[in-house]
């Protein structure tokens, strides 16, 4: 497959001179003329490696991979390490994974510089292109009612068959991942990610199943202290929802050196029992050069936001905070930051911007860590049980009116004829105060709460074009009696023709929830969006 490779054309001898075609007079000169150009066999096999390597680099990943296929040398080829600077995976978790998981990692994982690897349950979508499928659902929702029903009664749990078998075929994908690369000395980009449903709320339960005496759990946590001490190039660690792979003894075994010049570190998981951090304000001391971090909240103190706030640190740029039900049943709140806090770190970071992630947090929690004084850019709510108040939103768009560009407000509930209305009991609707006093917002995406269809259409008048992005859910937007009354203008077109006059460009509704990953899989959707957030300094 010589994509790459010119030939000159053809000439064509003239009539009359009694010349022949080359092809004629190499077959008539024998085998050795055909052979052989300037003394060299001819075909795709002789071309030298460097030469191959070098057609290899304009491919793309599939067209290498097809193109390997023409012979022997080619394929051979195939892995050189240039051609591979960053290997971005992401896996099923299902049995039939792992051949091709080995092969690809004994190929790359000895030299590879950027490695990112997210793990999905089987039934669920590898990209952000899709929702979680019914089955993986249904599956979800039988082995938490199960487990839920042994601990009220005091029993063993029923647990689900399928999810044990998906645990145990993860423990052996992070093995094989974790193996590969524990010599890699040239590893700069480490990200790994391992949000499978059930297992983020159950997962110690089936992990007592599957692995009774710790033995792979330790092993994987062994082989991810290996990989930090014998690194050498690592300026990014980002590790999140992978099931106790980081304890809070892990990032001891890096080196002063490359501590001191790491620039990202993601540390989420809120697996980790009681009031035990990943890392606590003294081991942060060692990051000097640290420009992004990402953290579960409740890790990060008013005794770390003096750390980051040090002349001795570099500006912080990014920081990503995610905020979860089940750290703050765990943990206290009492040693966040204050507002003088996060005013000392400001005005040494000034180019400072925050992201907050809040999974079923409640309103009157959320009023005391929303501080004044913190440069909220992005911040998403997830819930499932609690609801956002609109006292939170109104206080988001006084506080943040300079900062916030990202708002996402998703209500993920059973029941789609009863969402909660933020504009009751009050005379403005806080979305709409949000549009207006948040002149940088670009993006707003809405699920689960009621949205007015008059609302809407002043949203989309008072962002106009600068909101590059509105998601509403149809089952979230309502109309007025009034509205739906009048015989003669039909609501719904009138809707979609106002806001899309507004937006200035073509506008609808979402009519498939299962078509966005912000509604589907709001987890997955935090880390792609936290590693991009984090990158964009």
């Amino acid at each position: 497959m010589l994509l790459f490779l010119s030939q000159e054309p053809e000439r064509r001898p003239r009539p009359g001179l009694g010349l022949r075609p080359p092809a004629a007079a190499a077959a008539s000169a024998g085998p050795a003329a055909m052979s052989s150009v300037c003394g060299g066999p001819v075909g795709a096999g002789s071309l030298p490696s460097e030469l191959v390597v070098h057609i290899f680099s304009f491919l793309a990943a599939p067209d290498r991979l097809r193109a390997s296929a023409a012979c022997s040398h080619w394929r051979e080829c195939l892995f050189y390490p240039a051609l591979w600077p960053r290997l971005r995976l992401s896996l099923r978790v299902c049995p039939a994974e792992r051949p091709r998981l080995d092969f690809l990692m004994r190929k790359c994982g000895w030299f590879v510089r950027e490695l990112r690897v997210q793990f999905a349950a089987d039934n669920y979508p590898s990209g952000g292109g899709g929702g979680a499928s019914g089955v993986c659902e249904e599956a979800t929702a039988v082995a938490a009612a199960a487990v839920a029903a042994a601990v009220a009664t005091d029993g063993e749990a029923p647990l689900c068959p399928r999810w044990l078998e998906l645990l145990r075929t993860y423990l052996e994908l992070v093995l094989c991942v974790l193996s590969s690369v524990r010599n890699n000395r040239n590893l700069q980009k480490l990200s790994l990610f391992g949000d499978i449903s059930i297992l983020q709320q159950h997962g110690s339960i089936y992990l007592s199943k599957v692995d009774p005496d710790g033995k792979k759990i330790k092993q994987i946590q062994q082989l991810f202290e290996e990989i930090l001490s014998n690194s050498r190039q690592l300026k990014w660690l980002s590790c999140g929802f992978m099931l106790q792979i980081v304890t809070p003894t892990s990032l001891s075994s890096l080196s002063n050196p490359i501590a001191n010049t790491m620039e990202h570190l993601s540390l989420l998981d809120n697996h980790i029992p009681g009031n035990t951090t990943l890392i606590t304000a003294v081991e942060l001391e060692r990051f000097v050069g640290l420009r992004s971090l990402a953290l579960d909240f409740c890790d990060f103190t008013a005794e770390m936001a003096r750390v980051l706030a040090d002349n001795n640190h570099v500006p912080l740029h990014r920081l990503s905070l995610l905020v979860h039900n089940i750290s703050v049943m765990h943990k206290s709140l009492e040693n966040m930051p204050e507002d003088e806090d996060w005013k000392a770190l400001t005005r040494n970071s000034t180019n400072l911007r925050v992201y907050v992630m809040a999974f079923d947090i409640k309103s009157d929690d959320m009023l005391r860590i929303l501080k004044p004084s913190i440069p909220l850019e992005r911040i998403h709510f997830d819930s499932y049980i609690t609801c956002v108040s609109g006292a939170v939103v109104d206080l988001i768009s006084r506080q943040y009116d300079k900062f916030l560009t990202h708002f996402i407000l998703m209500n993920d509930v059973i029941d789609t004829s009863g969402f909660p209305d933020l504009s009751d009991n009050r005379t403005e609707d806080p979305l709409v105060l949000l549009a207006w006093r948040c002149t940088r917002l670009s993006l707003l995406a809405v699920h689960g709460y009621t949205v007015w269809a008059h609302n809407l259409i002043a949203i989309a008048r008072l962002r106009g074009s600068d909101l590059k992005v509105l998601e509403v859910t149809e089952e979230s937007i309502d109309f007025d009696q009034g509205e739906l009354a009048d015989q003669d203008v039909d609501p719904v077109h009138n809707l979609i023709e106002q806001v899309s006059l507004g937006l200035g460009r073509p506008w609808h509704a979402v009519m498939d929830i299962e078509l966005l990953s912000v509604f589907t899989e709001p987890t997955r959707h935090f880390y792609r969006e936290m590693q991009s957030f984090s990158e964009g300094i």
